[in-house]
């Protein structure tokens, strides 16, 4: 890759990763081709518009559009460098599926010449680039790949795992430091000065296998941490304790930062990657495991309180805030706040009502249930219990006066003001008088 050339990149899977890099990659002065197997998103880029929700990524990719720096296809073509930002989901027994890989890997297999270098972004179980570097190999045996080859090798290729927040994708796409794992030290090397042209972080050289490691050890590292605040918060309701004040209290000790805990966790990463750990050492892994038993049991709990609540008063409506599994986004993967939001509408039928600024209709699970999708007005005026799910502005902007006569179930704690009922209610519920 010569330094005053930029090359031709091409991005295959235009996701919430795949977009925003793509983008980011043409505002940098790339040609960039981004593949998607759906031609509603191929068609939706190539008129300047986005499929997703994220911070000023509309402009973004309005203006490299409008520039001819970004166009997108459905048919896979010859660059530079390729990027495979594919999804990889788990099974039903939690193992990984690297298919969504390996099939991009086959693709790009077709069109690669001498010189190019092939990059996975996908989060991966450990050895998934060494496993994409031997289908190639099969499929193109007339170019030498790296680490089977005693001669100089004709391509590269390297893992560097994405490590952005939903919400501030750009900006931590940009400023963030980067581990960038080569199959050899050569396709290191080469990886880096191509995300040298975009990233202003530290780009770090390592080896592919530490490189994906990596990445899985960050989000299980977050998942065990969320796992003690979230088991800590059913411990305070069995105790009857509240247990926001029991972490303020004890996050002032100097070496005590315990997270805040939800109703679950959700999102692609943190929900889905320490289960790769654990299918790769199912011996070694017994804390991991149990965090990840600890925070989809959370889910249940909720579920279990939020039902008891609802039982107890069914005289009111309820309304639901929040189906997306973050703040202020609408990204609804592994969301817990989904799953209890249907369960209780599967249950109470019309008495659910759904608020999600981030949706424009319910997801298709809620078919047949009689919920409806309201907005925060309509629930305010409407109904007589608020089930917080989702910490969105939106919901931390209401004031005391608008919900002193709701009965509350708080499970984001972004109403601590909420003034407590004299009736009795399962334990650990907030709720209005």
């Amino acid at each position: 890759m010569k330094s005053d050339v930029k090359p031709a990149v091409c991005v295959v899977g235009l996701g919430y990763i795949g977009l925003p890099t793509a983008a980011i990659v043409a505002r940098s002065g790339c040609q960039v081709l981004g593949i998607d197997v759906s031609s509603h998103v191929v068609d939706t880029i190539n008129r300047g518009e986005i499929h997703i929700e994220e911070v000023d990524l509309d402009g973004l990719v309005h203006g490299v559009v409008a520039r001819g720096l970004l166009k997108a296809s459905t048919a896979m073509a010859p660059a530079d460098v390729f990027v495979i930002a594919v999804p990889t989901p788990f099974d039903k027994n939690h193992a990984p599926d690297i298919s969504y890989v390996l099939a991009a890997g086959e693709a790009v297999a077709k069109v690669l010449k001498a010189g190019d270098t092939v990059i996975l972004e996908s989060t991966s179980p450990v050895g998934t680039t060494e496993q994409l570097r031997d289908l190639i190999a099969r499929l193109r045996p007339d170019l030498k790949c790296p680490g089977l080859t005693s001669e100089t090798p004709d391509l590269s290729i390297a893992y560097c795992p994405e490590r952005v927040l939903p919400g501030k994708i750009l900006e931590e796409l940009t400023n963030n430091d980067r581990s960038i794992g080569g199959i050899t030290p050569r396709c290191a090397r080469k990886a880096l000065s191509f995300y040298k042209l975009f990233v202003r972080g530290e780009c770090v050289v390592t080896d592919s296998r530490s490189a994906e490691m990596t990445k899985l050890v960050e989000n299980a590292y977050r998942d065990v941490n969320i796992a003690f605040a979230n088991e800590l918060s059913i411990v305070a309701d069995t105790m009857g304790l509240d247990v926001w004040e029991v972490i303020r209290l004890a996050n002032r000790h100097p070496r005590v930062n315990i997270l805040t805990p939800g109703p679950g966790v959700g999102g692609h990463c943190i929900a889905v990657d320490p289960w790769f750990i654990v299918h790769g050492a199912p011996e070694q892994t017994p804390l991991i495991r149990t965090a990840r038993g600890v925070n989809d049991g959370k889910i249940h709990h909720v579920i279990s309180q939020a039902e008891a609540l609802i039982a107890a008063h069914p005289d009111k409506q309820v309304a639901c805030l929040g189906l997306a599994f973050k703040a202020n986004i609408d990204d609804f993967r592994e969301s817990p706040a989904r799953l209890v939001a249907v369960t209780l509408a599967r249950k109470f039928g019309s008495r659910i009502k759904v608020v999600e600024p981030y949706a424009s209709e319910l997801p298709k699970e809620f078919a047949g249930t009689s919920a409806q999708l309201i907005d925060i007005d309509s629930a305010l005026e409407s109904t007589g219990i608020l089930i917080v799910l989702v910490d969105h502005d939106q919901f931390k902007a209401v004031p005391v006066a608008e919900r002193a006569r709701h009965l509350v179930y708080d499970t984001r704690g972004i109403w601590l003001d909420q003034p407590k009922a004299a009736e009795a209610a399962p334990a650990g519920l907030k709720l209005a008088s």
